[in-house]
């Protein structure tokens, strides 16, 4: 394997481990899935109805969008925040690839232990 494509596998990698670190929180996955509905949506809106204060969800949408599943955009004195489904389309693409190759293993595995 060249060194280039070596060095892209490995920025993948880190891509992917940082989106994962980003979903890896409860609340995190809460405002993904508040996002998710499409809308924009601004602090106050996103800490409407729960007991999380504003300064809570500023941190965790910091982590969000360092990991690029957030992005941030300023509506005069708002910062609106949206979902950006491309990091986890493509969590989705490796998780499906890793599944396949799981389900082709224990496939071999069975027809080896019922030969």
């Amino acid at each position: 394997m060249s060194g280039k494509r070596r060095k892209r596998k490995e920025a993948k990698r880190q891509a992917r481990a940082i989106v994962f670190a980003a979903l890896g929180d409860e609340t995190r996955l809460l405002l993904v899935s508040r996002l998710g509905a499409g809308e924009p949506a601004s602090i106050a809106q996103l800490t409407e109805g729960s007991s999380l204060t504003r300064q809570a969800v500023t941190k965790h949408l910091r982590v969000l969008q360092s990991a690029g599943v957030v992005h941030c955009r300023r509506q005069g004195r708002e910062s609106l925040f949206t979902l950006d489904p491309e990091p986890l389309n493509a969590l989705h693409d490796y998780l499906d690839r890793v599944s396949r190759r799981w389900d082709e293993s224990l496939a071999r595995l069975k027809a080896f232990v019922e030969d």
